[in-house]
């Protein structure tokens, strides 16, 4: 379905904007799951017409200096890459929440109400992403092999149902729906470099003194990142916990040194 005579830029320009209105959500306490939903249809229809932003792709082709594939100067999508990290930082993972295509459609499936499964509350996502990431390195720069091509990312949102990869990833769509994104906390190289920006941002969700600490945003959290002895940067900032918070100002996004208890301290 990818649209090759639409330049790619399209959807960096789409990703700017949908991240600042996305953040201009959390900031004015307006943000909900349900008003995230048009982002994560907006965003998965992007990566179906232009393939972007799809970010660990263009991390991917950038690693492999494919500038084609890219549909940019190698400088100007660094540039780009770095710029989201540097957000990370500032505002959290909103890139991965509900702007990545790749994010988004996991996302949606995730909604499809069946048992879910996967609760992973340990350290061992981030460190098979870790271990992911190393080999993602290697066989990029080392071998030239397109890992994510393997995969089945780019040939899933060209609907190139005629390879095999296509199903390979649709697989890991389809698993989704049962346990929270598998792709990105198990596999996704720019979320492996997005998690430690995210763990150190400006702006995240934290308690107050308002909580009445019944853990409710712990059991609601999909990634255990709610936990107050995470602090492994896997809050995707879907709005679960806010949402399963039962008092009013208890769990907020704002600034992390502001002066109220977060998360952990009596």
């Amino acid at each position: 379905m990818v649209v090759e005579s639409i330049p790619k830029a399209a959807g960096f320009v789409y990703g700017i904007l949908a991240f600042a209105a996305l953040a201009w959500l959390w900031y004015s306490g307006r943000f909900t799951r349900w008003r995230a939903v048009p982002f994560l249809a907006a965003s998965a229809f992007f990566g179906f017409l232009v393939f972007a932003p799809v970010f660990p792709y263009q991390l991917q082709t950038l690693v492999l200096r494919d500038a084609a594939a890219l549909g940019s100067p190698l400088p100007a999508a660094l540039a780009g890459l770095l710029a989201f990290i540097v957000l990370a930082l500032v505002f959290g993972r909103i890139v991965c929440g509900q702007v990545c295509p790749a994010g988004a459609v996991q996302e949606l499936m995730y909604l499809v109400p069946t048992k879910k499964r996967g609760r992973a509350e340990s350290r061992v996502p981030v460190a098979v992403r870790a271990g992911v990431f190393v080999f993602f390195l290697a066989a990029g720069l080392g071998l030239s092999v397109n890992l994510l091509a393997l995969i089945g990312l780019a040939d899933f949102f060209h609907l190139a149902v005629t390879s095999l990869s296509f199903f390979v990833f649709l697989g890991i769509v389809l698993l989704s729906a049962t346990v929270y994104r598998p792709f990105c906390r198990y596999v996704c190289p720019y979320g492996a470099l997005l998690a430690p920006a995210a763990s150190k941002a400006l702006y995240r969700l934290r308690r107050t003194d308002a909580c009445i600490g019944c853990r409710k945003c712990e059991r609601a959290c999909p990634t255990g990142a709610a936990d107050p002895s995470a602090g492994l940067g896997e809050c995707y900032l879907c709005g679960r916990c806010t949402e399963a918070c039962p008092v009013d100002g208890a769990l907020v996004y704002g600034r992390a040194n502001a002066k109220s208890r977060l998360p952990g301290e009596e």
